[in-house]
């Protein structure tokens, strides 16, 4: 499988993550997005021996977008760092249903994971074992009971998009599992898009910026593919 390719540089690699593919090697053993890109660096490269690739960030199975890959230990750990710091951007575009509360406002609650069910739990008030997570969220358009809404996370946890979204009363599209009405689509993926990546360059210090929109296919064909670039858009400003 050929990953498509948004960036690359000694130090860095983004790509465009397909849905459906693990960011890492999980246990049903489905090709995964580390493995497939070092295959293909070997490949391209020719390259001997073990290709070193490092894990930046995770994008849930069933998300695609932009992707961001460390290409040598040194720019892995100042990446890193840069999302320990926050100075990591991340944007997203999502369908939900419904409509949210407010057009535009940031979301503060505090995430449990529980392991076992590879589920979270949305809390109001700081709790054991429960981390915090922000995020600002804006109504790009709204029609037939959904809603078409840009994404900026301040903090990356499990499922944060997905359960923080869900607890407003707005599941994202297809999201079986944080509340979306069963058998309302086909869909083979959930409607969450990782629209952008902006980051200091490891090495050179200058801004990055990777950018990525969906096909025009299951809950992104209900928008004009305008209202789409402007919600991707929407946090670049």
């Amino acid at each position: 499988m050929r990953i498509p390719v948004l960036f690359e540089d000694n130090h860095l690699l983004a790509v465009v993550k397909p849905p459906g593919i693990p960011s890492q090697e999980d246990e049903t053993g489905d090709p995964d997005m580390l493995t497939l890109l070092k295959a293909d660096l070997k490949e391209r490269h020719n390259k001997p021996g073990n290709v070193f690739l490092g894990l930046v960030h995770r994008l849930d199975r069933p998300v695609g977008g932009a992707m961001l890959f460390a290409k040598t230990s040194k720019a892995a750990s100042r990446l890193s760092e840069a999302v320990r710091s926050r100075s990591f951007g991340k944007s997203y575009i999502c369908v939900v249903q419904g409509t949210p509360p407010e057009r535009e406002a940031r979301l503060r609650h505090y995430i449990r994971k529980d392991q076992k069910r590879n589920q979270v739990t949305v809390l109001e008030a700081p709790a054991q074992d429960a981390k915090d997570a922000s995020l600002d969220y804006f109504v790009a358009a709204s029609s037939n009971n959904r809603s078409l809404v840009a994404v900026r996370l301040h903090t990356g946890r499990p499922h944060q998009i997905r359960a923080q979204m869900a607890y407003i009363g707005c599941p994202l599209v297809g999201d079986q599992k944080y509340g979306s009405a069963k058998g309302s689509t086909g869909f083979s993926s959930i409607a969450l898009w990782s629209a952008s990546i902006s980051v200091p360059h490891p090495v050179t210090k200058e801004e990055m910026l990777f950018q990525s929109l969906p096909e025009v296919a299951d809950a992104w064909s209900w928008w004009q593919p305008g209202q789409i670039q402007d919600a991707a858009r929407y946090y670049l400003k």
